[in-house]
């Protein structure tokens, strides 16, 4: 689906606030609000919009400890099989292909070093797991959603 300045607007509103109001949105960029709505059912209907969901602070949940774990993985193992793998461990939010030496990047977040410590000595323990490399998170300098760029954005 190509978008055009309208729709790139209208992903910008929806990816800095998700509850904006067609009107709002409609108010800003020159359309009705049935016209917002429309265009936005086309979005979701063509995928460009996945879905809708809250932003949690994940401190707020008490995991504040988080980590980033290189996978090497034994011969050539297929990353459906390392994605079904990680998706069983709750304190996996993110998983990769990646290029260079690993096989996947894993992104962890857990309660506190013990309980990231266990995660990453579970996570090991896969069949298909050679060996890991990992880093801590000491502070988030910058996390965005991407933003629509181009014309008339």
């Amino acid at each position: 689906m190509r978008l055009d300045a309208l729709d790139r607007r209208i992903v910008a509103w929806l990816s800095s606030d998700g509850r904006a109001s067609y009107r709002e949105i409609g108010d800003d960029i020159g359309l009705s609000a049935p016209a917002v709505k429309r265009r936005v059912d086309r979005l979701l209907d063509a995928g460009v919009i996945e879905r809708f969901a809250a932003v949690i602070d994940p401190r707020a949940l008490g995991w504040a400890t988080e980590a980033f774990i290189e996978l090497f993985c034994e011969g050539r193992t297929p990353p459906s099989l390392i994605g079904t793998a990680l998706s069983r461990y709750p304190e996996v939010v993110g998983a990769y292909t990646i290029t260079g030496d690993p096989d996947a990047l894993v992104h962890v977040r857990a309660s506190d070093t013990a309980h990231l410590e266990a995660t990453l000595e579970q996570i090991r323990s896969e069949p298909f797991v050679a060996r890991t490399r990992s880093v801590l998170v000491l502070s988030r300098l910058l996390e965005r959603q991407p933003r629509p760029t181009g014309p008339g954005s």
